[in-house]
């Protein structure tokens, strides 16, 4: 089944990069939380937090890109298959390739949009 570049995915490489997204939310809210929840100097410029809040994101999102492009590499390398109805082990690893591939483009979007408001939101009000 497998050719030598390819290897056998299974539920857990599906929800690496739901996870990485989840795991980012967290990171970036308990940061944020953290410099913002005493409320004493909320005009006061959060640079650091911003900065932390970038280096998580470009971390989360070269896993995210890694995922992606392993899983598009063989999902092309299985033939790029939209149905996956047959009862054959090719079958279900070409649906755990494609679903990991739609998985990962949706967390790296994801990802993005959980970064934005320390993009734009330059102090804590």
């Amino acid at each position: 089944m497998n050719t030598p570049k390819q290897t056998q995915d299974t539920l857990w490489t599906l929800i690496i990069a739901p996870t990485v997204w989840a795991l980012h939310f967290l990171l970036c809210y308990i940061v944020a939380a953290f410099q913002c929840a005493p409320n004493v100097e909320v005009f006061e410029p959060i640079g650091g937090t911003r900065a932390l809040v970038a280096g998580l994101t470009a971390v989360a999102l070269a896993i995210i890109a890694l995922v992606f492009r392993r899983s598009l590499g063989e999902w092309r390398g299985h033939g790029r298959g939209f149905r996956h109805d047959a009862d054959s082990d090719l079958d279900r690893e070409r649906f755990l390739e494609f679903s990991t591939l739609l998985l990962a483009a949706l967390s790296f979007v994801a990802v993005i949009f959980v970064a934005l408001p320390a993009v734009f939101n330059v102090d804590c009000r």
